[in-house]
């Protein structure tokens, strides 16, 4: 494999026969340049603005100054393909809207934009001159050593040269010896202008695209593709429905009228018995499409809502149930649908597990967020870790960034709590009162 940035080529032993040394020095020797003129630029800017300021005119370059360092993140994001080719992409937010104020709204407040600045502020102030030093000890040195016969031929006439500005050569073999030493001097030189350029490079990665940078935008993103597929599954769930509902749901009742309506024309017989038993499977058959139904979406939950759909579920749990909510309008869909088949999986297991004689749902929307609260008096010890539905409800929940937690010591009473931060959807205001359902 090929070292793909300035420390895996140093560790390889055809280092020196390599492109990478002099990409190490040219990647230094550019940002001694882009130092210069950042200093030159952020004093500029910063003075002239300062007495403009004033007069309102200077404000537009101190602003300038605040955000130099994107300009030079982009210089920096470019020469640092000299010294590591992996990418370093930028990890600025998008603005929510288009416009200038909008643009300039989202970078003051991103911490990205401040390291950048701190970034530039560095480039300006200490780091061009460690690395004008670097490339001088590293690369210029040696050069004027390995120069030292073409100098005491040229400019010395024969005669004598000075080595580096302190040492004077006065023979050709101390002439050459000096050349020697350089091209030894150029070797080691070699490794320190990688040592100085690959710290450089690190420092400018760790500032201007930190991977943990890089890694949270994956994990925005992959919240949001979650989420997404939640949304589906929601619509793709409505869908199905609507579906049944409106297809197999009617031609099922269809089909019952007319069974119903051929047993009475029927005389007593066989083909009346036979007719009579059609007709009660085809009723068993709809009762039983109409549960699917409601399990796949209850179309209550659609049309009206959190609270309407928990009291239809209240209504149809063989445990009398207390239902107490206090919401401020219509929520998320995703949210509702969660919340409701959160409640109706604790209800049936309450109906089925805990023997209790009466359950209560209470909850409502502070905060920014929906709590919702399952309690029963049975005989507690339910434990949603060992097998229960709510694992995966719990899963669910926590796409929404949702929490599922529940309280059954032995003996009882059991608890679940339900907590999903949203907001309301529409305008109506919170105190719609309480809804109380008891059966």
């Amino acid at each position: 494999m090929r070292p793909r940035n300035l420390w895996q080529a140093m560790a390889r032993p055809r280092y020196l026969l390599t492109p990478w040394p002099w990409r190490a020095a040219a990647y230094l020797l550019t940002g001694v340049l882009t130092g210069v003129a950042v200093l030159v630029a952020l004093v500029v800017l910063a003075t002239v603005g300062g007495v403009l300021a004033v007069v309102l005119v200077g404000l537009p370059l101190l602003a300038a100054v605040v955000l130099a360092g994107l300009p030079v993140a982009v210089v920096e994001r470019w020469r640092l393909r000299l010294a590591d080719a992996e990418p370093a992409p930028g990890v600025h937010a998008r603005p929510a809207e288009p416009g200038l104020r909008s643009w300039l709204t989202t970078r003051l407040r991103e911490q990205a934009t401040w390291r950048e600045l701190g970034h530039a502020l560095l480039c300006a102030a200490l780091l061009w001159p460690a690395e004008a030093l670097a490339v001088t000890v590293a690369l210029l040195f040696p050069l004027a050593m390995i120069a030292t016969p073409l100098l005491m031929a040229t400019v010395g006439d024969g005669r004598e040269a000075k080595v580096l500005k302190v040492w004077t050569v006065t023979d050709w073999p101390t002439a050459y010896g000096a050349a020697a030493l350089g091209v030894l001097m150029l070797a080691a030189g070699a490794y320190l202008l990688g040592v100085a350029a690959g710290a450089r490079a690190g420092l400018t990665r760790l500032l201007i695209a930190p991977r943990e940078a890089g890694l949270d935008a994956r994990v925005v993103e992959l919240t949001r593709s979650r989420s997404r597929l939640v949304d589906a599954f929601e619509a793709e769930r409505r869908r199905i429905e609507r579906d049944l509902h409106d297809g197999a749901q009617q031609r099922l009742v269809a089909l019952t009228m007319t069974l119903g309506l051929a047993r009475l024309d029927a005389p007593p017989g066989p083909l009346a018995d036979q007719l009579s038993r059609a007709h009660a499977e085809a009723g068993a058959a709809l009762a039983e499409l109409r549960e699917l139904i409601h399990g796949v979406h209850p179309k209550v939950l659609t049309d009206y809502g959190l609270e309407a759909a928990v009291a239809d579920a209240a209504d149809r749990s063989p445990v009398p149930v207390d239902v107490r909510l206090d919401l401020p309008g219509r929520l998320p869909p995703a949210v509702e649908s969660a919340a409701y088949f959160v409640v109706r999986e604790a209800l049936a297991n309450v109906a089925r597990h805990s023997g209790a004689s009466r359950a209560e749902v209470r909850g409502g929307h502070t905060r920014g967020r929906l709590v919702v609260e399952v309690h029963d008096d049975g005989h507690g010890g339910a434990d949603a870790a060992a097998g229960s539905g709510l694992t995966g409800l719990g899963d669910r929940l926590s796409v929404l960034d949702g929490r599922l937690s529940v309280s059954s010591p032995a003996g009882g009473p059991t608890v679940l709590r339900t907590e999903i931060p949203c907001e309301p959807v529409d305008g109506e205001t919170a105190g719609t009162g309480h809804r109380t359902a008891t059966r």
